[in-house]
């Protein structure tokens, strides 16, 4: 009687194969809608595996999150360093929004994820450094800071959903 081929075990590259498989999954479904389970199956492992890793979804939002804090930081600092102006870090904010709309859907809603987990708010503040100009803000730095992040925030927020931007899923928090 022929055996069934058993279902080998993941690569050892399990935590970013789920990262992946929950970027996959939040793009096209939102991130309210997605589902451990669904990101297991993605990733080809069982729901106790990426439960292992991360706990619950609370706890893979906030890895999703972390991971995207720190590719916007590296998106922001690659405009700094290439000798742009304050205006093309944030068109760079924008870009990286459009380009990684499923990590900025989660990095914007943190009632979804844990926000004062560790290396979310070290991933944060990185990100914000560029935003700002500085690791210590002054008052001043901090309001011009916020309008800037206001304007380029609203200018993506404004881009049609054909083009990368939010979908406004109502169950996302989204209006209708």
């Amino acid at each position: 009687m022929p055996t069934q081929p058993t279902r080998p075990y993941h690569h050892g590259d399990l935590r970013p194969a789920l990262l992946r498989a929950a970027v996959e999954a939040i793009g096209q479904a939102g991130p309210a809608a997605m589902s451990l389970r669904e990101v297991a199956r993605r990733a080809g492992v069982s729901h106790a595996a990426a439960a292992y890793h991360f706990g619950d979804k609370a706890g893979l939002l906030t890895a999703v999150a972390a991971q995207g804090y720190r590719m916007l930081a590296e998106e922001l600092r690659g405009a700094r360093d290439a000798g742009r102006g304050f205006l093309e870090v944030g068109v760079a904010y924008v870009r990286f929004a459009v380009s990684h709309r499923a990590h900025f859907e989660v990095m914007y809603r943190p009632e979804m994820y844990r926000p004062d987990d560790a290396e979310v708010r070290e991933a944060r503040a990185a990100a914000a450094v560029f935003l700002y100009g500085t690791d210590r803000p002054d008052a001043g730095r901090l309001a011009a800071g916020a309008a800037a992040w206001s304007l380029v925030h609203g200018l993506y927020l404004s881009i049609p959903a054909s083009l990368g931007a939010p979908s406004q899923r109502p169950q996302d928090g989204y209006p209708p």
